[in-house]
């Protein structure tokens, strides 16, 4: 890969998409291709293809997908299958058929069954059960993962499937029922201070602990995996399919991210966690040892980069 190389990134207003848009931008990268949903329908293969032939797509990174978090999950589960899937799907079938150069396939830590051992090593994917509060796009993304797989095994076709931990920075989505925690957590602190309310309410007892990374970190472990080698990539998963972890190693229970927030915003009042709701997974931290030996770690604490996000949105 050069700085002329035409990749396509899929997804690119949201949170992971921008970062990469950034951070190629910011390396000088010229040939740079992504699209809305109205100019492109990820779900159409006739049009992916048409499009990746006519603009000679050689690098795809799929950072499109439905994401959000425990209420999104359970309100929505059939279309957290299916957009997923077919965006899956129609990309990478596409990738397959034009031999696209490379292509990077974004999962989620939640892929990981609810009760493994911690830190979460790639060889636990389908070692047990998931948690039922995010299963439908686990299993989504599970099925993007083997369709990866498969892929590469029967056509040799250079595919790598990345597993970034909770992520959170600029351009994630603020919404009451799709946010993830963080930006939940800021709307509900911010809101409470503005209204001058009592306390806020948080979901669960705050014990469950969280591994949070910055989508800026994660765009640039997702470049160094562009520019490693397929050699390298394959033997630092140990001679298999490149499935690889990426986290921070930075683990915050929710109870202390949410008092961490309430600093950040400047909130005087209570906070109340509702048991009444459920936790999500106890724990989730993953073992980052394979993304590590091609020389990336992260380089913004979750301090930080909430700075970062309360400048963004003005606060």
């Amino acid at each position: 890969m050069n700085k002329n190389s035409h990749i396509f990134i899929a997804g690119h207003k949201g949170l992971v998409g921008s970062a990469l848009v950034k951070n190629l931008t910011d390396k000088g990268y010229v040939n740079l291709y992504y699209q809305t949903k109205k100019t492109l329908n990820l779900k159409n293969t006739n049009k992916v293809e048409n499009y990746f032939k006519k603009n000679k797509i050689e690098y795809l990174i799929m950072s499109a997908a439905l994401a959000g978090g425990i209420l999104a999950n359970q309100k929505y589960p059939v279309e957290f299958f299916n957009e997923n899937i077919l965006i899956q799907n129609s990309l990478l079938n596409t990738a397959l058929k034009l031999k696209i150069k490379r292509t990077i396939f974004l999962g989620t830590s939640c892929i990981y069954p609810n009760n493994v051992r911690t830190p979460i090593k790639e060889s636990s994917l389908l070692a047990g059960k998931l948690h039922p509060t995010n299963e439908a796009y686990a299993i989504a993304k599970i099925a993007g993962i083997k369709l990866c797989e498969a892929i590469y095994n029967q056509y040799k076709l250079d595919v790598v499937a990345v597993m970034p931990t909770n992520l959170y920075g600029p351009n994630d989505r603020y919404d009451k029922v799709f946010s993830h925690v963080i930006p939940a957590m800021l709307l509900k602190f911010i809101n409470a201070k503005k209204k001058k309310l009592k306390k806020v309410e948080i979901w669960g007892n705050g014990t469950p602990l969280r591994e949070f990374l910055y989508s800026g970190d994660l765009a640039e472990a997702i470049y160094l995996i562009l520019k490693s080698s397929q050699k390298k990539l394959i033997k630092i998963s140990g001679n298999n399919f490149p499935l690889i972890n990426i986290g921070s190693n930075e683990i915050y229970s929710i109870r202390d991210l949410a008092y961490l927030i309430k600093s950040k915003i400047g909130y005087q009042g209570g906070i109340y966690f509702n048991k009444n709701f459920p936790n999500g997974v106890f724990r989730k931290e993953l073992d980052s040892s394979r993304i590590k030996k091609i020389g990336w770690k992260p380089n913004i604490n979750l301090s930080k980069g909430l700075d970062i996000l309360l400048k963004e949105i003005n606060f």
